[in-house]
């Protein structure tokens, strides 16, 4: 006898088993991860080299081989100055006024002329007062005439006074008489030379050298004595003074100048400072010190030979005190940091330097180093702005050398060098 045996069965509503990941979905995962894995390490790289990277050779920071002007430092003589600004005054300026009033009758002088002492420049009609000199002439002439016969009377009388043959009432009184004449005749001759000098009034004569300006009136016109306005203005041109402001600090340096007996050379520039108008000495200072501005008044003496400075003229004035040899650089190779003046010193591996420096003496150009420089060093004078200290620099008409890109380093950038030499002949 068979006994029947029943197989057990799935049960319907048991979940089928997961399947396994297939290779692609674990190739891709992979890659993945070594991609993350690669960029973190790659930028984790760049953040180091970019660390060790020196300043200088960052991007903003004056670049490998950023190109700058330079100068020498070198000895040289420094002449000491004072600059200001100057304003042109003529020695004399004046007003011709006529003395007598008349007709102006002839104009010799043409406006603006250059003109000499005593020349003759106007006349004035003279007839009038050649008349009144006519009459005072008379009237001395006649009253030399009473004055002699009344002198021939007194010695007449003196005679019959030694005689006893008059009075001495009548001697007396023709010796008053002699006298009263006499003091008759000096008023005639006054009036005679008073008279003489108005007919030479009517020549209008240059009392200075110097040069005339506009007329004021023209011929035919009737001038008087003493008119505000005169007939023309004369200002003398040769030579000519400059006055400025001395600063007071100054005042020490200029009077031991002036106490050797030395002359003080100073210049006249123009506006822009690039041309000399003429060139003369000092002359003297004011005797006070102006309280707004503390500067005391100058003056100095120019020829103005060429006729260069012209009366109220402004002009740059450049007074040279005295002249020291002294090591200098241009006045742009000093710069002013938290801790005072510096250069820049570009050495022989082409880097530069910051150096502290001891300012003295300047000019407009250049400027005196008492300290921190010696002759024959390279400074930088333009482009320092943009530099660090250590930063390498090109000099100005220098080519740059060619080097292994930025960031290059190691076997592959030695044999990229190696590569780029070429081959031993």
């Amino acid at each position: 006898m068979t006994t029947a045996t029943s197989e057990p069965t799935a049960s319907l509503t048991e979940p089928p088993a997961p399947r396994p990941p297939s290779r692609r979905r674990i190739w891709l995962g992979s890659l993945v991860a070594l991609l993350v894995v690669l960029a973190l390490g790659g930028g984790a790289w760049y953040l180091i080299q970019r660390t060790n990277e020196p300043a200088a050779g960052r991007p903003g920071f004056g670049g490998p081989g950023s190109t700058v002007g330079h100068a020498v430092v070198r000895q040289h003589p420094l002449a000491v100055t004072i600059d200001a600004l100057g304003t042109v005054t003529p020695l004399a300026t004046i007003t011709l006024k006529p003395q007598v009033g008349g007709v102006l009758t002839e104009v010799l002088y043409t406006e603006g002329q250059t003109v000499t002492k005593g020349q003759l420049l106007a006349r004035i009609d003279p007839r009038p007062y050649e008349q009144a000199l006519a009459q005072a002439q008379g009237t001395r002439v006649r009253d030399e005439a009473q004055l002699e016969a009344a002198r021939v009377t007194l010695a007449r009388y003196r005679t019959l006074l030694g005689q006893d043959s008059i009075a001495r009432q009548d001697v007396d009184t023709q010796a008053a008489l002699v006298k009263q004449l006499e003091g008759t005749v000096i008023t005639d001759r006054a009036a005679e030379a008073a008279a003489r000098l108005n007919v030479e009034y009517t020549r209008i004569t240059a009392p200075v050298a110097g040069r005339i300006g506009l007329r004021t009136v023209d011929p035919g016109n009737t001038v008087t004595a003493n008119a505000a306005t005169g007939i023309a203005v004369i200002t003398q041109m040769n030579p000519i003074d400059v006055q400025f402001a001395v600063p007071q600090d100054r005042l020490p340096d200029i009077q031991a100048q002036l106490a050797k007996g030395e002359a003080l050379p100073v210049k006249a520039l123009d506006r822009t400072r690039t041309t000399e108008l003429d060139a003369g000495t000092f002359s003297t200072l004011d005797n006070v010190v102006d309280t707004g501005t503390g500067t005391v008044k100058g003056k100095a003496r120019f020829a103005n030979a060429r006729t260069t400075l012209f009366p109220n003229q402004f002009v740059n004035i450049q007074m040279t005190l005295r002249t020291i040899d002294a090591l200098v650089v241009p006045v742009t190779a000093v710069r002013t940091g938290p801790e005072g003046s510096f250069v820049y010193v570009i050495n022989e591996d082409r880097k530069v330097s910051m150096r502290p420096v001891k300012r003295g003496e300047a000019t407009v150009e250049l400027v005196a180093i008492t300290e921190g420089l010696q002759a024959g060093e390279l400074v930088v004078t333009e482009g320092g702005d943009r530099l660090k200290d250590g930063a390498p620099v090109i000099l100005q008409g220098e080519k740059p050398v060619a080097g292994p890109r930025p960031g290059a380093s190691g076997p592959r950038a030695a044999q990229g060098e190696r590569r780029r030499r070429p081959p031993p002949q």
